[in-house]
């Protein structure tokens, strides 16, 4: 068994030599996997002296063949929270903990406002990164999910079961869902499938792993889906509520362009995430 330090400074070497973005830091991740111990305590180890863990090689070896981070380590960090991830289910981004945050600001503008109990929606949950994240961070506020992909939804319940975070969350289809909150709601989020059908994803990570429900948009300017979510949040908001839905940096024309035709709302902006990308469109109910 070889030297920690050693060992972790080979395996950000092979992840660099395989593409992997962030070699330094996934070397450091699955170490601290492998030893049931956090990244701090790795790099410790690393200085005072410590064994490479058993297994390590083979989770590098992985990673290399660019099987998710997460996917390895079964975990994600998300707003602070960290939900279990792996096969079947879409990794939560961190660009999307940018768009959360703009849903978690209107349903605290909701509280401030004097909505005592704001209800909220989130089309097309995944792992249930979004919707757990508001109930975390606004606890008065009524959350409630839905989540095509049977994989999906189960990953989504064990996250909040794990948490301890009361969301109602059920499988379906989005854009029929929750028919008895038409009209009652106060803000909708979305993170849909957006992906063009005649892209492809260059990232093995997305392309390979991720599952396809979660990406493409069902058109070839990926906005099919967004278009029929958009219409059911519509639906669900009451006047004055607010979508705040996220989209592909080439869509933050288009995607605005399109909920501005349907006349269904007073005021459409998009905005961008902290790299200067449009990242998602935010429209307020006529």
């Amino acid at each position: 068994m070889s030297d920690l330090r050693e060992a972790v400074r080979e395996a950000s070497r092979r992840l660099a030599d395989a593409g992997v973005a962030s070699p330094d830091h996934d070397a450091v991740a699955l170490a601290a996997h492998a030893l049931g111990v956090d990244a701090s305590e790795v790099r410790r180890r690393m200085i005072v002296g410590g064994s490479e863990p058993e297994g390590y090689a083979g989770l590098v070896a992985e990673r290399a063949a660019r099987v998710p981070l997460q996917h390895l380590t079964g975990r994600a960090w998300f707003r602070g929270l960290e939900l279990e991830v792996g096969p079947g289910v879409f990794v939560p981004r961190p660009e999307t903990e940018v768009v959360a945050g703009w849903a978690i600001d209107a349903v605290r503008g909701c509280v401030q406002s004097g909505v005592e109990r704001p209800v909220v929606v989130d089309l097309c949950t995944g792992s249930g990164a979004i919707a757990l994240s508001i109930k975390a961070e606004v606890a008065g506020a009524e959350v409630h999910a839905v989540e095509l992909s049977e994989l999906a939804v189960a990953w989504a319940q064990r996250n909040r079961e794990r948490l301890g975070l009361d969301i109602d969350l059920v499988q379906g289809d989005a854009i029929v869902s929750f028919e008895d909150l038409v009209g009652d709601v106060d803000v909708v989020v979305s993170n849909p499938p957006y992906i063009p059908t005649t892209a492809e994803p260059i990232d093995p990570e997305v392309r390979d792993h991720d599952p396809h429900v979660a990406l493409y948009g069902g058109s070839e300017d990926g906005l099919a889906i967004p278009r029929l979510v958009a219409a059911r949040a519509a639906g669900l908001l009451r006047p004055g509520g607010l979508l705040v839905m996220e989209h592909a940096d080439s869509q933050g024309e288009s995607l605005p362009a399109a909920l501005r035709a349907t006349g269904s709302w007073s005021h459409v902006e998009d905005r961008l995430d902290l790299t200067g990308r449009p990242r998602a469109t935010v429209a307020v109910r006529a």
